[in-house]
């Protein structure tokens, strides 16, 4: 028997196939770091969302953590490397939230293209903006997806088969670009797109990637939207390019709150749609996730 600690806020499927399978499971979903790192030692194993962050200190405490789980996709909350020195099994949850995030980011160009936020809030507000909500057609557009892998395809099957959209995709190695996804280097998304959409994970190679310089080289009112941790763009040349009108219009799902102060400027475009990191905010997501990372544990367990 092992014992496995989970300290988001996760599916109860998690915890009873892992006591299912005889192991002791402890739910702490609000464990704050210092009460984290007291009593890691305890544990074979932990389960987090993006909550908790796995930093250098909770893994030199963990001294008996065989497996670190992410109940989800990114892995930027975690010393991966770090763990991975210390012979630890770092998993996530691969393409279980695929498919949730790929329609929330569908569901994002729609509103922004549309002008749905911006109407609804005005029409809450007492004024008729018809006039304001002119906005464009997806039929026959460009998509370029930034990121073309499980979620990026799932995207591009939904806007080409759904819409009639020219879909380009770019990820490092081109060839492994999926139809109906067109492969396509990075100039020319950004040159030919009438929309973006971003799905790169974060790392030091991607943080700030969206500068001045991306930017500049983008077709003049484009639309941007993103389902990756906000740190990728720097917000600072996005909202330049929000201001100078190369970008008609971004929406994110930010993993940032509204507190810091460069999210709460973007908030003040008319132009801007924020979600509070819902990508994978789905049941039907949390639960085949839960059920993958459950599994996965239960076998590295097994195996070491």
């Amino acid at each position: 028997m092992a014992k496995i600690l989970i300290t988001d806020p996760v599916s109860e499927e998690l915890i009873q196939i892992l006591k299912s399978a005889g192991h002791k499971v402890d739910y702490l979903p609000d464990i704050d770091s210092s009460h984290l790192i007291s009593i890691i030692e305890n544990y074979d194993a932990i389960a987090v969302r993006s909550r908790t962050k796995v930093t250098r200190k909770v893994i030199d405490a963990g001294k008996k953590l065989r497996v670190i789980a992410r109940v989800g996709v990114g892995l930027d909350n975690i010393d991966v490397k770090y763990a991975r020195e210390k012979g630890i099994t770092v998993i996530n949850a691969g393409e279980a939230t695929a498919q949730t995030v790929a329609e929330l980011a569908m569901g994002l160009i729609i509103a922004l293209v549309r002008k749905v936020y911006y109407g609804y809030r005005r029409l809450r507000e007492g004024d008729w903006a018809k006039k304001e909500c002119l906005g464009i057609e997806l039929y026959g557009k460009t998509l370029g997806i930034i990121g073309a892998g499980n979620i990026g395809t799932r995207l591009g099957i939904i806007a080409h088969y759904g819409f009639g959209m020219r879909v380009l995709g770019y990820r490092r190695r081109l060839g492994l670009v999926k139809p109906p996804l067109i492969p396509a280097l990075l100039d020319e998304i950004l040159s030919e797109s009438h929309i973006i959409s971003i799905h790169l994970p974060l790392t030091e190679e991607t943080k700030n990637f969206f500068g001045p310089e991306i930017f500049s080289r983008m077709r003049r009112g484009v639309y941007i939207v993103s389902t990756s941790r906000m740190e990728i763009i720097n917000i600072d040349a996005l909202i330049d390019a929000l201001s100078n009108g190369i970008v008609a219009g971004f929406a994110a799902d930010t993993n940032i709150k509204p507190d810091n102060p460069k999210i709460s400027k973007l908030l003040s475009f008319d132009n801007v749609l924020l979600t509070p990191h819902i990508g994978a905010q789905t049941k039907e997501a949390q639960q085949r996730a839960a059920r993958y990372i459950a599994q996965r544990i239960i076998e590295i367990l097994e195996e070491n």
